[in-house]
């Protein structure tokens, strides 16, 4: 049951943040979608480090000099996986005019909600592949490691759900429908995170590269979406200083916790 709920706060999270759609008039403002992106960021950088590359060395470490060789395979192999979804999936980013990935019929609204949910797919691995590790009885990974890493997770997945349900309810989409939309957009967490953590306790002996396959993805959508997202326009220090905060706090989460 801990593990259950564990696996569930992050998409608890997207959800809370996709009902603001219910209670705010406006759309989000340039500076705030700015902000919330950096902070999006930061977490995801510091949760990669402390959670998963660190860890992931740490269990390598009886390679001796080559202990580096598993984090690094499952850093690329996780890069390369979202660079294929990213060429394979049509979506459209939150504040751009131009659709990515293979030209399909897609709506607006339906694109963006894909753009989101590919955002999402690394950071429910990396929540199942830290339980896959605890309960393989991991000394490097512990129930209050996995816990900081979706507590860390839910705080950034938040603003996420409000940045997802806010435009679609300017692009006309009724409150319930972007709310829906919000929702769908991380589904995918808690489902990555149970077909990650049941590969990883299948293959044991390749946790050091699912960990480090899950923060490759993660810094692979750090630089690709979230860091231009946030640099964008005048005024980026916003999201730089904001990117300070939720590299912070996901850090102190880690290290308090774990």
């Amino acid at each position: 049951m801990e593990i259950l709920f564990g696996i569930l706060i992050p998409f608890l999270g997207t959800t809370l943040g996709s009902a603001c759609v219910f209670f705010m008039k406006k759309s989000l403002g340039v500076s705030v979608q700015r902000a919330l992106a950096g902070f999006a960021a930061g977490v995801m950088v510091a949760a990669s480090i402390w959670s998963l590359l660190i860890p992931a060395i740490e269990q390598a470490k009886n390679m001796g000099k080559l202990s580096f060789l598993p984090a690094f395979i499952g850093f690329w192999f996780g890069v390369l996986f979202l660079l294929m979804l990213d060429r394979l999936i049509p979506h459209l980013h939150i504040g751009s005019d131009q659709a990515e990935g293979p030209k399909s019929k897609f709506s607006r609204t339906t694109m963006m909600v894909l753009a989101v949910t590919l955002h999402n797919i690394p950071e429910g691995m990396a929540v199942g592949v830290m339980y896959a590790g605890f309960l393989a009885g991991n000394t490097q990974i512990t129930a209050a490691s996995a816990l900081a890493l979706s507590i860390g997770i839910a705080i950034q997945n938040f603003p996420e759900g409000a940045i997802i349900s806010m435009p679609l309810r300017a692009e006309g989409e009724s409150k319930g429908r972007a709310f829906l939309g919000g929702v769908l957009s991380g589904i995918v967490e808690p489902i990555g995170a149970v077909l990650t953590l049941l590969a990883a306790q299948l293959v044991i002996p390749a946790l050091p590269y699912l960990l480090s396959f899950a923060a490759g993805a993660m810094l692979y959508v750090v630089v690709e979406e979230l860091i231009p997202e946030m640099s964008q326009g005048k005024h980026s220090n916003i999201g730089t200083v904001f990117f300070a905060v939720g590299f912070s706090v996901m850090m102190m989460l880690d290290v308090s916790l774990g």
